[in-house]
């Protein structure tokens, strides 16, 4: 009785080899989200330490950013803990969708740098300070380029690896904070051509760029948050179902990621005449053939409906 339960029900067959990929995936998102930590905060120290010298607003406001884009390692680095964790029959899809929470993190300490720092660049536009050293600001701008666009090629990479987009937004994150370092360069030659508003001016041009990202990481988050997927990717399960020996035609197909890893849940249907176990098989032909060709698909539920008369397919309960 319990093995006809289990071939009449809607299934997905999790091997041990899908466990030790997550684990694997795990392992190297929070090495990149280590040595990413460790890159951005000695980058955002040696800032500082050059914005006391200079007292540049520019140079600060990209120092906060950086050291906000520093933090969004831990809240991250968290999720990818508990994501490795099993799952329990109170959260039965385990713990992937911390990551997209650490997410939401993410977005309030972007949005939290972008206000700092668009209220230190009207405070010194209306009581301007003039900038001192500002070669040296201009040499901290170029530091911190070079050491944000290195974290975020790893970042980036790993997140692709991995199939985490949280990683891989958050390394564009630090890549954008690299370009907005180089505004800092432009804000200390103003002032050196005796420009000084020219420095919370390019200040306030951050902060704009910060808001930029901030649109985009909230969109990516919210749209995870409500599981959102791509429609190519909605097709390609499709298009990968329908090629299976035994499949008449593909419906309700819906996906979901948890973290850097996504489930699907889909309707087939299938020749009405076949019994109980031949049906069964062509599931399991389904879910493998999903789970090889769909990049970081690591479990389907198939269900299976006969297909009686011109293509007109009723549940089978």
């Amino acid at each position: 009785m319990a093995r006809l339960k289990h071939l009449v029900t809607p299934h997905s067959h999790d091997s041990a080899d899908r466990v030790d990929t997550a684990m694997e995936t795990s392992a190297k998102g929070l090495r990149a989200l280590a040595w990413s930590f460790v890159g951005l905060l000695v980058t955002a120290i040696a800032q500082l330490a050059i914005v006391l010298v200079t007292g540049s607003v520019a140079l600060l406001s990209d120092t906060i950013h950086n050291f906000a884009d520093a933090l969004t390692s831990i809240p991250l680095a968290i999720a990818f803990v508990l994501g490795r964790r099993a799952a329990s029959r109170r959260y039965t899809y385990g713990f992937g969708r911390a990551e997209d929470l650490a997410g939401v993190v993410v977005v309030v300490l972007i949005a939290a740098s972008a206000a700092l720092a668009g209220y230190e660049s009207v405070r010194r536009l209306v009581d301007p300070v003039p900038m001192t050293h500002a070669w040296v600001a201009m040499l901290a701008g170029f530091a911190g380029f070079v050491g944000n666009e290195l974290v975020a090629r790893y970042r980036i990479r790993v997140g692709r690896e991995i199939g985490s987009a949280a990683l891989v937004a958050d390394g564009l994150h630090a890549r954008t904070d690299g370009f907005t370092s180089l505004a800092v360069v432009a804000g200390a030659a103003g002032s050196m051509l005796g420009f000084p508003i020219a420095d919370p001016i390019v200040g306030l041009a951050i902060t704009v760029a910060i808001l930029g990202v901030l649109r985009g990481a909230a969109r990516e988050v919210l749209g995870r948050l409500m599981d959102a997927v791509e429609p190519d990717l909605t097709e390609h399960v499709e298009r990968t179902a329908a090629g299976v020996d035994g499949v008449h035609a593909v419906r309700q197909v819906r996906l979901r990621w948890l973290g850097h890893s996504m489930r699907a849940e889909l309707d087939v249907a299938v020749d009405g005449t076949l019994d109980v176990v031949a049906a069964h098989a062509i599931a399991h032909d389904v879910e493998r053939a999903l789970t090889a060709e769909v990049p970081r698909l690591t479990a389907a539920s198939v269900h299976t409906e006969p297909l009686v008369g011109a293509g007109e397919a009723h549940g089978s309960g």
